[in-house]
């Protein structure tokens, strides 16, 4: 008989239903801020956007009006609103500035009350998340270090600035965060302050292992990763204190995430070890490898020194990590399975003393490694089985915490 497939709403947005508000500075870098406007919309936020008069000289107004469908608050004594500042900063979940210039952090520094955007700040009690930018010799000026210093000690969240080539032509640290980083800090801001896993600990593993056969080429599978990193980037999301192990990816680390390498089968389970044993939860999402070279070369093994019959490979088995791990919490296993999905997965449950394991088949179009999307049976150690339909991977990853949560103490 199939597993009863769950039916909605699924978190496919990570800000759906949040109110924000976006402050934009004068600076060369102002015009990026559309684009974190964009994003932000797309993640589902609906966006109000605040400018000082200099911001207006880079970028128009009207560019942010047709991003966010609401007309940006400039001038404080011709908004339509009465105490325009005040209600925006009673609506909001969280306040954004970016670019935030010098004379910006000056003035939310010191109680400065000249512009829509400090206006505003000066206003809401809601979470403050600052992406400076400027050239790199006004970040390294004292006056300037002594207020970014002074708004971390109030609660603001810095995101960046990041080095590289600024708009004199100069190098050095002073450019606007990247987009991602700016939205992946608004999201964990917001987890922090009312996510149902924040104050917890979570461990999640991700990627396939790479188990050497001499220094050039390994053992491996498919594995790309995505279901590890979209489980860590839902639980920093809910508040959660994420630790992401992770063998070779290329994928980006998320917003406040702590990554941990570990190439082996051996350097993840070394890495697990200390993290796991206090940890609220461990989500087993990579795929490490079940077997491994008994023994890998010290130099490369040339072909032409095999001879004609090839080269013979003898594999061990590799240990099994979530076996192996006395800790961890709630135990999230996975199984990735091309036949008999239910039978290998119920079994591994036991063998693998997991709560709950994640099961998937994939040969299923949509489902395999490497795809955006996951359809995905969850089966407890209770006897309960239930099925995800086709879903993206964060969506998939909120459908698995909920079920950690709900076991959480």
């Amino acid at each position: 008989m199939p597993e009863p497939v769950v039916a909605g709403p699924f978190r496919e947005a990570p800000l759906a239903g949040r109110r924000l508000a976006l402050g934009v500075t004068g600076g060369v870098s102002a015009y990026k801020a559309a684009d974190l406007a964009s994003k932000l919309r797309q993640a589902g936020a609906a966006v109000e956007t605040l400018m000082t008069a200099a911001a207006t000289r880079f970028v128009a107004p009207l560019t942010f009006h047709s991003l966010t469908g609401v007309a940006p608050l400039v001038d404080m004594f011709a908004a339509d609103e009465a105490e325009a500042h005040v209600e925006v900063a009673r609506r909001i979940d969280a306040l954004v500035i970016a670019p935030a210039g010098a004379d910006c952090l000056a003035r939310l520094a010191h109680g400065g009350a000249g512009d829509m955007v400090a206006l505003t700040a000066l206003a809401t009690s809601a979470p403050l998340v600052l992406a400076p930018a400027m050239d790199a010799q006004m970040w390294a000026n004292a006056a300037v270090a002594a207020n970014v210093e002074t708004l971390r000690a109030r609660g603001a969240t810095l995101v960046g600035p990041e080095e590289g080539r600024l708009a004199s032509g100069r190098h050095g640290p002073g450019r606007l965060a990247e987009t991602p980083a700016i939205v992946g800090a608004v999201r964990a801001v917001l987890g922090a302050r009312d996510g149902d896993l924040r104050g917890r600990v979570v461990v999640v593993t991700a990627g396939g292992t790479r188990e050497p056969l001499d220094p050039v080429r390994f053992v491996g599978n498919r594995s790309s990763g995505r279901m590890g990193f979209a489980i860590a980037e839902a639980a920093r999301d809910r508040g959660a204190r994420v630790s992401l192990v992770t063998a070779p990816s290329a994928l980006p680390t998320p917003w406040a995430v702590e990554r941990v390498e570990a190439a082996t089968v051996a350097d993840m389970l070394a890495a697990l070890e200390p993290l796991t044993e206090r940890c609220d939860a461990l989500l087993m999402a990579a795929a490490p490898a079940d077997f491994r070279p008994r023994h890998a070369a010290d130099r490369k093994i040339r072909k032409a020194e095999t001879g004609a019959e090839g080269l013979t490979l003898a594999l061990e088995p590799a240990p099994d990590i979530i076996a192996t791990l006395p800790g961890g919490g709630v135990r999230v296993a996975f199984a990735a399975e091309t036949e008999n999905l239910r039978a290998n997965a119920v079994a591994k449950l036991a063998a693998k003393r997991a709560d709950l394991i994640v099961a998937n088949d994939v040969t299923a179009e949509g489902s395999g490694f490497g795809t955006e999307t996951n359809e995905v049976a969850i089966f407890h150690r209770e006897g309960k089985a239930e099925r995800l339909p086709l879903l993206g991977k964060y969506a998939v990853a909120h459908a698995i915490l909920d079920r950690v949560a709900a076991r959480l103490p």
